[in-house]
């Protein structure tokens, strides 16, 4: 028999966001779990539920399927190979088996406990069982400033879990050490906790790991005599020798000046030189344009 179509499974438009879809699945995981249905062929629509669910909620499974359909899925599938949160070859839920997620929020940051969700549906002695058995770990996303990651930072967040089958709400607080040289998309585990940090970026300088850039802006006698200036660092200002002759889109490097990597040891800091022209000048500075000019005649270039 072909499969339904997953949309039409859960009840919701392809266009329908994630939260919709969630919220389509929790009611029908509650209404057709087969301890609950005693209808025949209660079973198997709960695993319909199931699978729709385990591709709608997942973006690129989802975009797959929009693309492809069930053939997206060897054999029709979405559990064989990468489609299992465990691991290829491992699935604790046995033939069709399917995973939940399930998130909490505080503040700008939330927490993601996928097996929350599975005792919050089910229920019972067997669903607090199987989530103490199988229980994978909270993920928390915590967003931090540019200099945040930089330097590090002590937070204070406050976390929620759903305790027993009232499904009671229990928050707690926790005291998290950031330490200095995370990054946009970094993974640490704190406790019994994963966070990932979102880091947001910086309108003065670019980070590529630990190395940090910036830009100086020189102007035409500064580039060719060479001059000493001032550039702003994430560990504070530093005296900067220009060379003689330094070269328009050239990258000097201070070394140590950049970010504290977690494994020890920091990265460099690079400026990038951007030659000023001038678009007004005053007549005595067109004259000496001019005088220079007569004295490069011939030659390629000024410097």
């Amino acid at each position: 028999m072909a499969k339904k179509d997953f949309y039409e499974v859960l009840g919701v438009s392809k266009n329908a966001s994630e939260q919709e879809i969630k919220s389509a699945y929790r009611k029908l995981a509650r209404q057709h779990h087969p301890d609950i249905d005693k209808s025949p062929g209660a079973a198997e629509h709960f695993k319909e539920i199931s699978e729709a669910y385990q591709v709608l909620s997942d973006p690129n499974k989802k975009k797959s399927y929009d693309q492809f359909g069930h053939s997206a899925f060897q054999g029709g599938d979405p559990f064989s190979g990468g489609g299992n949160p465990f691991g290829q070859g491992y699935n604790p839920f046995g033939q069709g088996g399917f995973s939940y997620s399930w998130g909490s929020s505080h503040g700008n940051e939330s927490f993601v406990d996928p097996f929350d969700l599975f005792e919050q549906i089910f229920g019972g002695s067997f669903g607090a069982e199987f989530a103490r058995g199988f229980r994978r770990r909270q993920t928390y996303q915590m967003n931090l400033t540019f200099d945040e990651a930089v330097h590090g930072v002590n937070k204070e967040v406050e976390i929620e879990r759903v305790e027993g089958n009232e499904n009671r709400v229990h928050r707690e607080k926790m005291n998290i050490k950031v330490p200095a040289g995370v990054d946009n998309g970094t993974r640490m585990r704190f406790g019994d906790v994963d966070i990932v940090f979102r880091v947001r970026g910086s309108s003065e300088f670019e980070r590529d790991g630990s190395n940090i850039f910036s830009e100086v802006k020189l102007v035409v006698p500064q580039a060719v005599l060479g001059d000493t200036v001032d550039i702003k660092t994430v560990h504070g200002k530093v005296s900067l020798k220009i060379p003689p002759g330094t070269q328009s889109g050239s990258l000097i490097r201070i070394k140590g000046k950049g970010v504290p990597t977690l494994r020890g040891g920091t990265g460099d800091h690079f400026v990038r030189v951007n030659l000023e022209i001038p678009k007004n000048v005053s007549g005595k500075e067109k004259e000496l344009y001019e005088q220079l000019a007569n004295l490069k005649k011939g030659k390629k270039s000024w410097f």
